[in-house]
């Protein structure tokens, strides 16, 4: 299989790679830098992603494209510029991916696309499959726009799987190592009140997941990208101490949280108890159902 795949030097982009290449496939990237692939044994083409579609030839041939480009979201306070960067790197950026992809006389056959839970916003205790209406706010509106970005792809009969990815715990980079030092310090706690439900997901099943989506003809539309097992941040939190022989030190204030990080702080005060109904029907057998042995994994 010939796949191009974006955002390939971000945790996921180059497990994902890493995966594919293991496999046998062919992997292609596109990179908003000039010269040889930045990931060993791929080969690379430039793209600036606000302004162009992919060279045509980056595409010529492939099977399936992965889109995982994007701002990242905690990359600190949310001003204008950075919510515009935020908002433009997934909107218009996926845009002019699809745009390029309808240019080719023969498309591939399959897109998988990131989205991210945030398209739910804060939901207190519902129960969140894919069926659930978007919520309010400023993620929330990235995301429904970012989804209908991708929509275009179907007309010239593109399969769409579009993964609302969770929390993804690696053992590099990412939310999960940005934790680890307060809690190897001692200094760990619940954020707020600790009961939202925190969706995660183990890096190892969202490559899984992406691999379902690129064989199985039958998975398409969304798919939420989390793990089977809702926890609270609380038990997020103590599941986390105890994989670090650490104590649970004192919460962090939300007025605290707010003062710190402003807007953003939404991003882990949020409640949303994701389930992933469309991976479990599709049969999907996710490596990490626990998170105590999803972190023992990660952290040992």
């Amino acid at each position: 299989m010939k796949v191009l795949v974006t955002g390939a030097t971000g945790s996921i982009g180059q497990a994902l790679c890493r995966r594919l290449l293991e496999e046998g496939d062919e992997v292609r990237i596109l990179s908003r830098r000039e010269g040889p692939s930045p990931i060993k044994g791929t080969t690379a083409w430039r793209w600036d992603p606000l302004h162009e579609p992919p060279p045509p030839e980056s595409l010529a041939g492939v099977d399936a494209v992965v889109h995982l480009a994007g701002e990242p979201v905690a990359g600190g306070r949310w001003t204008p510029d950075l919510k515009r960067r935020i908002r433009d790197s997934r909107v218009v950026g996926t845009g002019n991916l699809v745009e390029g992809i309808r240019r080719q006389p023969k498309p591939p056959r399959v897109l998988v696309g990131a989205s991210a839970v945030g398209f739910y916003a804060d939901r207190g205790d519902e129960q969140l499959d894919e069926f659930a209406l978007p919520g309010a706010g400023f993620l929330a509106d990235v995301c429904r726009d970012w989804e209908a970005a991708y929509r275009p792809v179907e007309s010239v009969g593109v399969r769409l799987a579009l993964l609302r990815i969770g929390v993804v715990l690696s053992p590099k980079g990412g939310a999960l190592e940005r934790m680890v030092l307060p809690f190897q310090l001692g200094l760990g706690g619940r954020l707020g009140s600790g009961r939202q439900w925190f969706p995660w997901i183990h890096l190892d099943d969202i490559i899984g997941l992406i691999k379902l989506a690129l064989t199985n003809d039958q998975v398409s539309g969304v798919v939420n990208a989390v793990s089977p097992t809702s926890i609270t941040n609380e038990q997020f939190t103590r599941a986390l101490a105890r994989t670090l022989h650490r104590p649970v030190f004192l919460p962090v204030p939300e007025f605290a949280l707010r003062l710190l990080a402003g807007e953003m702080a939404s991003v882990v005060l949020a409640s949303q108890r994701v389930v992933p109904r469309a991976a479990l029907a599709a049969g999907y057998q996710f490596k990490f159902a626990e998170i105590h042995s999803a972190l023992s994994d990660i952290l040992d």
